[in-house]
């Protein structure tokens, strides 16, 4: 079995030093990626310090290596495709190449509300999300093009530099035209968690995007320390796509989900992804599928 782990790590809570620790400790233990989250504020947690997603996604690639880099997801309507464009193509050329592009049409409406942003509607959303996308491939072309949208108008447009080679676009959801989007555009398909069970029924309208999934894990470390881990947990997560397991425990977990055509997963760690987690994370669980 082989499979991609990338450590999502939410940029909240955490010093400037703390993520390049963690950053570097993931990629020591054979994370491929390092993701964060792309909000206005922290969701259920708007009195918390945050980290605009973009700024540090430069940041961490000039203090790594190897790392995959990128933001689960980035919301469409904060960001004008052609800004957004220029600053993914920058950003891929920081990172020699590192960086990909998750995008979606925002998870979290009440915060386009609250600061005033536009459109609101879901299918408003969608409709803009597919103008963008068209927007940016035409922009990493390096050749000048018209665009006549409902939500942009574009006249001789033309973006330089271009990719180093091709931008990777992450995109989730299952409803029919957010499954249109990935076809035509991802090359990574992000499964959502309460749709895990759809994945074969599903699977045919992805295209040729290969598939990723998301989930919470409570590792267990210690057998002596189960009960204490999962608790504390729970109490700050409750359990709804939570998964917790020992190392061999989450082999097996992992396995059935490659067996079902899973190829990446994002690993949101409950205790906050401390370095000593990471390394036994990958020691226990990542040579596994090496």
């Amino acid at each position: 079995m082989t499979a991609e782990f990338h450590l999502f790590l939410p940029q909240m809570r955490m010093s400037l030093d703390t993520l390049v620790e963690r950053a570097r400790a993931a990629e020591a233990a054979g994370f491929a990626g390092i993701w964060g989250m792309d909000h206005l504020a922290p969701p259920l947690a708007v009195d918390q310090p945050m980290y605009e997603a973009m700024t540090l996604n430069t940041f961490l690639a000039t203090r790594s290596e190897a790392l995959a880099l990128g933001s689960l997801v980035l919301c469409d309507a904060l960001r004008h495709p052609a800004s957004l464009a220029r600053e993914a193509v920058t950003l891929d050329h920081v990172s020699g190449g590192r960086f990909e592009l998750g995008i979606g049409s925002g998870s979290v409406p009440e915060e386009l509300v609250t600061y005033g942003v536009q459109p609101h509607a879901v299918g408003d959303r969608v409709t803009r999300l597919g103008e963008t996308l068209d927007v940016l491939r035409a922009l990493w072309s390096g050749e000048a093009f018209d665009y006549d949208g409902k939500f942009f108008r574009m006249e001789a447009a033309q973006q330089l530099p271009t990719p180093i080679d091709r931008i990777p676009l992450v995109i989730g959801g299952t409803g029919p035209r957010m499954m249109r989007l990935v076809a035509k555009h991802a090359d990574w398909w992000n499964v959502p968690l309460h749709q895990l069970d759809r994945i074969e029924e599903m699977r045919p309208r992805a295209g040729d995007a290969r598939v990723s999934v998301q989930e919470r894990v409570v590792f267990v470390s210690s057998e002596a320390e189960r009960e204490q881990i999962v608790e504390t947990a729970t109490r700050r997560f409750g359990t709804f796509g939570t998964v917790p397991g020992s190392g061999s425990e989450l082999v097996d977990h992992y396995g059935a989900h490659v067996d079902r055509g899973v190829e990446r997963f994002y690993v949101w760690f409950s205790d906050f992804a401390p370095p000593a987690t990471l390394e036994a994370f990958g020691a226990q669980v990542i040579s596994a599928f090496a």
